[in-house]
C-alpha cells in the first residue's frame, strides 16, 4: 500500500474545503487529502469519478487509459472536447481535471492497464477501475486484495450500470444516536406531562470494522440453492453483467447502436448460455435487456459516478461505510439496489 505521510491543510485548503469538513470533519479531510488514487477508464463514467474526487481534495490522481477519444464520448465524457476527437482520452482529460482543484496533482497515463506489472498498482492506496474486462477486474482485484489496496470498480451499459467495493478488512469512524435519559433536578415532578421531553438524544463517533470479499467470491456464489421466492429478490443486472462479460470476450468490444439487430440476437443467445451456468431459469432476465445495454449514458454516468465517488471518498477518509459490496442501477425501472454477493 502506497505510504501515507502526516498532510498538513493549509489555510487555502481550510478556506477550499470549509463546508465539507463542516460535514466530516478535519481528520477525515487530513486523510482524504493523504490519499494517492488510479483512474483507469476516462469514458463517461471516468470523468464523472475523476471530477467528484479531484473537488474533494486528494492528494494525488493518476487518470490511465489506452483508447482515445471516439464520437460515442460526446454521450457522456465532459473533460474531452469534439477538438480531441482521435487523441487519448486520459491526456486529453488532465488538463480540465486539474482546472477543478489546483491542489491535486493530475497526471496521465496511456499504457494499456493490461500490460501493468503487479509492482505497478502499490504506488496508489486506492483503486478504480472503469471500462475493463473481467479478466482484468479479477487480476487487478486480486493484486490489490493481496497488499491491502483498497478496490473499486464499476461500468455503464446503455440504461445498466453497477460499482463493486472490496476493502479488504476497512476501518471508519461513523455517527451514531444515544438516547440519554434525563435526570429530574431536585424538587422537579418525577411524573412527565405528555407534552414535556422524557430524554435527550446526543451523537456518539463508533469505531466499526467491515471485511469485504473478493470479486472472484462474488462471482462464485452458488444460486441454485436459493428459493425460487429468494431468486426473484435477487438483483437481475448481477446476471446482465456476466451476460455483457460474456459479450465482451467474444467480440472484444460491447453493444453498439450501430450494431443494435445483430447484437440483440448475439445478447438474448449469450443470455441462454449464462443463465444455464447459473442454473437458473430463463425468466430471471427477459429479452427486453437487450434493447437497452448500448453506450454511456450520460443520466445513468451521473448517478453511478456519484454513488462511486461517494464511496471513493468514504474508504478513503475513513468516515461513515462505505456500500458492501454491489451497488446496481437499472434505468428501465429507474432503481438502485445495494446488495452483498459473495460465495
Amino acid at each position: 500500500m502506497a505510504q501515507q505521510e502526516n498532510s498538513l491543510i493549509t489555510e487555502d485548503e481550510a478556506a477550499l474545503y470549509d463546508r465539507q469538513i463542516r460535514l466530516w470533519g478535519l481528520d477525515a479531510q487530513k486523510r482524504l487529502r493523504q490519499s494517492e488514487m488510479l483512474i483507469v477508464g476516462m469514458g463517461g463514467l471516468g470523468a464523472e469519478v475523476c471530477k467528484n474526487v479531484v473537488l474533494a481534495g486528494v492528494k494525488s490522481m493518476v487518470l490511465l487509459d489506452h483508447r482515445n477519444v471516439t464520437e460515442l464520448d460526446d454521450c457522456s465524457q465532459f473533460l474531452v472536447s469534439r477538438d480531441d476527437l482521435g487523441k487519448n482520452r486520459a491526456l486529453s482529460s488532465v488538463d480540465k481535471a486539474q482546472e477543478l482543484n489546483p491542489n491535486v496533482k493530475v497526471s496521465a497515463d496511456t499504457e494499456d492497464i493490461s500490460t501493468k506489472p503487479d509492482d505497478f498498482f502499490k504506488q496508489f492506496d486506492t483503486v478504480c477501475l472503469t471500462c475493463c474486462t473481467k479478466e482484468t477486474l479479477l487480476r487487478v482485484n486480486q493484486i490489490c486484495h493481496e497488499h491491502n489496496i483498497r478496490f473499486f470498480a464499476g461500468d455503464i451499459f446503455g440504461y445498466y450500470g453497477y460499482m463493486f467495493a472490496d476493502l479488504n478488512e476497512h476501518h471508519y469512524v461513523e455517527e451514531k444516536t444515544k438516547v440519554i435519559k434525563s435526570v429530574p433536578a431536585p424538587g422537579e415532578d418525577t411524573q412527565p406531562t405528555k407534552k414535556q421531553k422524557t430524554h435527550l438524544k446526543e451523537t456518539v463517533y463508533v469505531q466499526s470494522t467491515t471485511t469485504y470479499c473478493r470479486l472472484k467470491e462474488a462471482f462464485e456464489k452458488d444460486w441454485t440453492v436459493l428459493s425460487e421466492k429468494e431468486l426473484k429478490r435477487s438483483p437481475s443486472l448481477y446476471f446482465i453483467l456476466h451476460i455483457l462479460w460474456k459479450f465482451q470476450q467474444a467480440f472484444g468490444r460491447n453493444p453498439q447502436p450501430s450494431s443494435l439487430e445483430n447484437d440483440r440476437t448475439e445478447l438474448v443467445r449469450i443470455r441462454d448460455e449464462v443463465l444455464d451456468d447459473f442454473g437458473v431459469k430463463l425468466d430471471v432476465v427477459g429479452d427486453d435487456f437487450a434493447c437497452h445495454c448500448t453506450a454511456e449514458l450520460s443520466p445513468v454516468c451521473a448517478i453511478i459516478g456519484g454513488v462511486l465517488g461517494q464511496e471513493l471518498i468514504k474508504a478513503a477518509s475513513g468516515r461513515d461505510a462505505p456500500h458492501n459490496n454491489f451497488f446496481f442501477f437499472d434505468g428501465v425501472e429507474g432503481s438502485g439496489l445495494v446488495d452483498c454477493i459473495k460465495q
